[in-house]
């Protein structure tokens, strides 16, 4: 396999939305401590994604990687809330710091209260623009200035992020070695097992190993033949393991359904894959047994799924939530009316 193969533009944007979405408040405890320490985290947090539509559908200052918008509540004796605006640039945008002074003086203009601004980098390089925005005339000034996190910056210290237990030293490990392996996808194979057995070695929990492994899965692409030694590997690793929880028993059946003409395979792992994530989803934002909602979802088809997650936000209860669900599988498996 040629090298530029490894170096052909990717979808990176996906993975990181979908972690960000499950892992919110374990993005801010990696990579802003402190305001981590601030955030009520019992009254829960609401991720604004309509809101953040409204004030960006008109921006014209580049194209937007990863924008989250989350409105969380303060740990200060009232019922106090704050709004989060976090971006993720992958690759590097032109005036990026503008949009991010852009965005946040219309978040002011909408609520009347101050926003946190929030950025995260995986490019390399030096950026005179990065983490300010400053214009002046005559004696009129604007100074905006916001936190950036570099990814570049903690391979000083890998072995830092391989002690830690917070999902997101896992998700950067996965961004490093991405890089590192741009060009060498039989190294890329290596770091890729090495990233799936720390996961089973730190003792994450069954769901959160099948969520990290669709993230590095999705980052770490690798070529046909590649990838076929690839999931070998992991079959040979669950069985060391003695902990099936990564079905490659499944990977090789959409695979081959694909070779034979047949969508079937493909649409079954990815389903199951969006399935699991959408029921953690469900789970966070109502206090409940994400296994539970799993058992549920899975009987839903690719696009009452799509629909699902971009909808969950509008549900206001678990009670309409399970009503639309119940609704979607009575008028495609069941009588009207029963439940799933």
């Amino acid at each position: 396999m040629k090298a530029e193969d490894m170096t052909e533009k990717h979808d990176y944007d996906t993975p990181w939305k979908e972690v960000i979405e499950g892992y919110f408040p374990e993005f801010i405890r990696f990579f802003f401590p402190g305001t981590f320490q601030d955030i009520d985290w019992k009254k829960g947090y609401e991720f604004l994604d309509k809101e953040l539509q409204k004030i960006s559908k008109d921006a014209k200052t580049g194209r937007r990687y990863v924008d989250k918008l989350v409105k969380v509540w303060l740990k200060n004796g009232k019922n106090v809330w704050a709004v989060i605006h976090a971006d993720i640039q992958i690759e590097g945008e032109k005036d990026f710091s503008e949009r991010m002074y852009i965005y946040n003086y219309r978040l002011y203009d909408r609520y009347r209260r101050h926003s946190a601004s929030f950025a995260v980098i995986g490019y390399a390089g030096m950026r005179k623009d990065t983490g300010k925005f400053e214009r002046e005339l005559w004696d009129c000034e604007v100074r905006f200035r916001f936190p950036v996190k570099k990814l570049g910056d903690y391979a000083k210290d890998t072995e830092s992020l391989e002690q830690s237990d917070n999902p997101f030293a896992v998700v950067v490990l996965a961004h490093l070695k991405t890089k590192a392996t741009a060009k060498d996808s039989k190294r890329r194979i290596r770091e890729k097992i090495t990233l799936i057995r720390h996961l089973y070695r730190k003792g994450f929990s069954k769901q959160d190993i099948i969520n990290l492994f669709r993230f590095i899965d999705w980052m770490m692409f690798l070529p046909e033949k590649e990838d076929d030694l690839f999931w070998d590997q992991v079959s040979d690793l669950e069985k060391e393991e003695k902990m099936p929880y990564i079905t490659s028993v499944e990977r090789i059946g959409y695979k081959r359904g694909f070779q034979d003409g047949d969508h079937k395979g493909i649409h079954k792992g990815i389903h199951k894959g969006e399935s699991a994530l959408i029921a953690r989803l469900v789970a966070k934002k109502f206090s409940s047994d994400a296994a539970r909602e799993l058992t549920v979802l899975e009987k839903l088809n690719a696009d009452d799924l799509l629909e699902l997650g971009e909808e969950l936000l509008d549900f206001e209860s678990p009670e309409a939530l399970h009503e639309w669900i119940r609704h979607r599988i009575g008028s495609k498996e069941t009588p009207a009316g029963k439940r799933g």
